[in-house]
């Protein structure tokens, strides 16, 4: 063979190596196909801390989490601004956003799988925080200067469960002004702030007190005040497949091991009570790996 006609194949042979050992450089540095779940925000300790680590350790699957409030996620997928494997809420009422094909289809059917209280959590440092152990709580809370935080009605349930909460606190505590004191008007810019930095707000001191759900205040070590059973609102979540799922049976297998034994353990130990699956919707479309835990 001739020098030049040595080299080119040389070449030849280096760029087919070359472009193989990419080719399989790229397929071990993709790894295995991520489960994308875009989860209220009140989720973020328990999804991020337990259930995704369990997850992925008991499957070998990845987990990549997304939180947000329960309605503004609907509204991403609903939007094509963000691709989803698994959806859950915080009240079950979001997902008619997405279902039907006015909506996109894109969840056919959902399943509640535990609940957890609104409380009032508080930042023990505040100057009322002797008041809201001792008084009223709800004439603290109208007091001028407390800092109250909530979530946005329009983008979270959960800032509609605390409309709703004082609501009802009106009509128990015969105080029909109530509401309007504590929280002023439904959007109050002074008081709504994103889910996700609520309880960061109140452990720095922005915050007196703010609304939460149990299960976050008790993973924060975040005091927090009990109302009577007759006001107490649940949030009640619910999971789903979603139509069209990038990795369906990564998804499939992150909603079997949520609702599993293992599952169902992490979210009694962290404080939730669980539920029993029902399907809610299309039943023939919960996917069949699914049926037997989703009746």
């Amino acid at each position: 063979m001739f020098p030049v006609q040595l080299w080119r194949a040389t070449v030849a042979v280096v760029a087919i190596a070359a472009t193989a050992a990419v080719q399989q450089t790229a397929a071990v540095d993709a790894g295995p196909t991520p489960v994308s779940v875009l989860y209220a925000g009140s989720l973020v300790n328990v999804m991020e801390n337990r259930i995704g680590p369990a997850f992925g350790q008991a499957t070998g699957e990845q987990f990549r989490g997304f939180a947000a409030g329960s309605v503004a996620l609907a509204n991403q997928i609903k939007d094509k601004l963000r691709r989803a494997d698994v959806f859950i809420s915080a009240v079950p009422a979001v997902n008619s956003r997405l279902m039907g094909s006015q909506n996109g289809d894109w969840v056919r059917w959902y399943t509640s799988f535990a609940t957890s209280p609104l409380v009032i959590g508080y930042n023990p440092q505040s100057r009322f925080a002797a008041d809201l152990k001792s008084s009223a709580w709800y004439g603290v809370m109208a007091r001028p200067g407390f800092r109250l935080g909530r979530t946005d009605p329009a983008l979270d349930p959960k800032g509609t469960l605390t409309i709703q909460f004082m609501q009802r606190a009106a009509q128990y505590y015969h105080r029909p002004a109530l509401a309007a004191d504590v929280l002023g008007p439904d959007e109050n810019p002074s008081q709504i702030f994103p889910e996700e930095t609520l309880i960061g707000r109140l452990e720095t001191g922005q915050l007196d007190a703010g609304f939460f759900y149990s299960i976050e205040a008790v993973s924060a070590h975040i005091p927090y005040i009990t109302p009577p059973a007759a006001i107490t609102l649940n949030a009640e979540y619910t999971v789903t497949v979603v139509r069209h799922a990038p990795n369906p049976d990564g998804a499939v297998a992150f909603v079997r091991f949520l609702l599993g034994p293992e599952g169902s353990r992490i979210l009694r130990d962290a404080g939730f009570t669980p539920l029993h699956p029902k399907a809610v919707g299309d039943p023939e479309a919960v996917p069949g790996a699914l049926r037997s835990t989703v009746k």
